[in-house]
């Protein structure tokens, strides 16, 4: 006869409730069973992995989860190999399994997955358990020892690198069987190819650690200030206990839980025997060890080493362009700035001109080496960074054409004057005092120039570039007939970025002078890169061979391969035999010239090529030289907006009186004098004198 009892009847031992939770653990257990067999079998892998695709509703590949690489953070060092700026989105410095101490493995093992070495991607006993009490209780999927290290690895790769949409970012953690057996084929996948060890760099290589630090070597850089090849035992236990909540484990805001969690690691490692008692205890006893300020380096070239964030900048524009993202990247990038050149630099244009005023003092340092043109220095006395309320810029003002550089420009009508055979070094120039040009025009009318300063009636090339009258040298332009030769050689001799800068119309500056047949051009009216500036010096140095400048050394990928990009070749600018009279020509300015004053204070005594300019009403002033060892240009102009600069004290005004004499040479020279010291007395020109009068440029 069967029992029976009404709906409402009272069980009072709660015998028929347990039943039914056996029957129903019963039948989870069962079908744990049979998924977790069906998971393990080789046979079923594919039809898995599209059924748990389905599922989960993200398309997720094993080649995705393998393949598929991690942002990692850009390193530019110096030419020493000197850090000098990190660029990121995330802070994260991937290393290889050979780069991480074993302590930090021997830790994170034990704490988040023991068996970690004899298993193949899923521990059937932890999701076999997970799977029940999800089934049974609802409990999360995440328990009960269901994650294997491989799994949360493929877990941590599908949330943070492959996933792209909010959908696909839920699904990526939604707690399902469907996403729990996706990770699980997927983590088969990636045993059958990774090494154990190299699985466990890339798990801890995507690990967040709290403060910004995302990877085993950002945080241990971050929290303990060494690498993730040095970690001792405690700081080891401390990043491994970290990793499941870095908030609340965070050993500054909460120490004792920090302490705590440490030693459960240590505790964990005594069980499976990579810890003995005695060395747990002592490093249960050491204190957490952290640095004062755990923070991760501000990303971008605003927060670069001092003295380098205008270097920092044209880097970045450079590689940029050239394709390189790298705040995502993971590239070490060795510049070619030397921090010795790039400290005179820095030093001269800060004493010349004060950071806080309203003027920029710049230069622009490149070796004039026969095949190949690395720049060595790009300071400014205004600090690189967008604080404009701290006299902060991120103006090019070492690369762009900002500004004109005035009579510097008589150097290219010298070397058309030259290649052309109308003159030599030598050769005997009229200086009247006013000029009308017989081929150019201005504005519909005649072309007329003056000189500042008396002169005498006659000069040689050599003696009217040193003094820098201006009427010579329009008179040189008339007797060439055409602009075009002019800006034809200022382009070869290194004049690119400015004559192919656009104007307001967007044609170049070099199209514009040639249409227009602008005589002025001679002069140095428009904007121009001091960059180009001393690449021109460096050609003219190294035999008329003209390199591109070269900011980066190399580029190595996260597996360090070189992926540098390439340059453009170097080409012959002028014969040797031009670019010899050209140095000749340009010889007397530090000995008897413009800038005689500003060798002699500077104590000056080698050979080398150097010219002076300064635009109308003192706008800007500019300072070219080099030697067989460096090349370089200075420049001091308002980098706001054009505007005459006064010297005493430095400002801008109404009525300026700045000339390339009286601020860029003097700086230039500055820099300078301590970099040859001690070096041979050999240099660029021939070191002849010659009387004169320093008499400032004039457009």
């Amino acid at each position: 006869m069967s029992r029976h009892r009404d709906e409402g009847a009272e069980d009072p031992d709660g015998n028929e409730d347990r039943v039914l939770l056996t029957l129903r653990g019963a039948t989870a257990v069962a079908v744990a069973g049979l998924l977790v067999a069906a998971l393990l079998a080789p046979a079923a892998v594919a039809a898995g992995t599209l059924a748990a695709r389905a599922s989960t509703g993200i398309g997720v590949t094993s080649a995705g989860v393998l393949d598929r690489v991690p942002d990692a953070a850009t390193v530019i060092t110096d030419a020493t190999g000197a850090p000098m700026a990190t660029l990121y989105r995330r802070f994260r410095l991937p290393v290889g399994p050979g780069q991480i101490a074993g302590t930090m493995k021997a830790a994170i093992v034990a704490v988040e997955d023991r068996r970690f070495y004899s298993h193949h991607g899923v521990d059937a006993r932890g999701l076999g358990r997970a799977l029940v009490s999800n089934a049974v209780r609802g409990t999360p999927l995440e328990g009960q020892g269901a994650s294997t290290i491989t799994m949360q690895y493929v877990k941590n790769q599908r949330l943070d690198v492959l996933a792209d949409t909010p959908d696909e970012r839920r699904a990526a953690t939604a707690d399902t069987v469907g996403r729990k057996l996706t990770e699980a084929r997927l983590a088969h996948r990636v045993e059958d190819r990774l090494s154990k060890d190299e699985i466990l760099a890339r798990y801890l290589d995507l690990a967040y650690f709290g403060r910004g630090a995302y990877g085993v070597e950002a945080a241990a850089r971050t929290w303990f200030g060494t690498g993730a090849d040095a970690l001792t035992t405690p700081q080891a236990a401390l990043l491994a206990g970290m990793v499941r909540a870095p908030a609340s484990f965070d050993p500054i805001d909460h120490p004792a839980a920090a302490r705590a969690r440490r030693g459960q690691v240590l505790a964990a490692m005594v069980e499976v025997g990579s810890l003995t008692p005695t060395r747990a205890a002592s490093a249960d006893a050491a204190p957490l060890g952290t640095v004062a300020r755990p923070a991760v380096p501000a990303s971008g070239c605003a927060a670069a080493r001092p003295g380098t964030g205008v270097f920092c900048a044209e880097v970045v524009r450079r590689l940029t362009a050239a394709g390189l993202d790298l705040s995502t990247g993971g590239y070490t990038v060795r510049a070619t700035l030397d921090p010795r050149v790039t400290a005179e630099a820095r030093d001269a244009t800060r004493d010349a001109v004060d950071p806080d005023r309203d003027v920029a003092d710049v230069a622009a340092v490149v070796r004039p080496e026969p095949n190949r043109r690395p720049v060595l220095a790009l300071a400014a006395n205004r600090t690189y960074g967008t604080d404009g309320d701290a006299g902060e810029t991120s103006l090019p003002l070492t690369t762009a054409p900002l500004r004109g550089a005035g009579s510097i420009y008589k150097i290219f009508t010298a070397a058309a004057a030259l290649e052309q055979g109308l003159v030599d070094p030598d050769s005997e120039l009229d200086v009247p005092e006013r000029y009308t040009s017989s081929a150019f025009s201005d504005a519909g009318g005649d072309y007329t120039v003056e000189n500042l300063g008396s002169y005498p009636d006659e000069l040689t090339l050599r003696r009217a570039l040193a003094v820098s009258p201006n009427t010579p040298f329009v008179a040189l332009a008339d007797r060439l007939g055409s602009v075009e030769p002019i800006v034809d050689i200022a382009r070869r001799l290194g004049l690119r970025a400015t004559l192919a800068a656009p104007g307001p119309d967007g044609t170049p500056l070099g199209r514009r002078v040639r249409d227009a047949e602008q005589g002025s051009f001679t002069l140095g009216p428009d904007p121009t890169s001091p960059l180009d500036l001393a690449n021109v010096a460096a050609t003219i140095t190294a035999g008329g061979t003209w390199c591109p400048t070269t900011v980066v050394a190399r580029v190595t990928d996260r597996s360090g391969r070189d992926v540098t990009p390439p340059s453009p070749p170097c080409e012959r600018a002028v014969s040797p035999e031009v670019a010899g009279d050209l140095r000749k020509a340009l010889s007397e300015d530090a000995v008897d010239g413009t800038a005689s004053g500003a060798a002699d204070d500077a104590g000056w005594d080698r050979p080398m090529i150097g010219k002076t300019g300064t635009t109308q009403r003192s706008a800007s002033a500019a300072f070219v030289g080099a030697t067989d060892r460096y090349a370089g240009a200075v420049m001091t102009f308002a980098p706001d907006a054009p505007r005459p600069v006064c010297t005493d004290p430095v400002r801008t005004c109404s009525d300026g009186d700045l000339t390339g004499a009286s601020l860029p040479a003097p700086t230039w020279f500055a820099m300078m004098a301590p970099l040859h010291r001690g070096g041979p007395s050999g240099g660029a020109g021939d070191g002849g004198t010659a009387p004169g009068a320093d008499t400032p440029d004039e457009d």
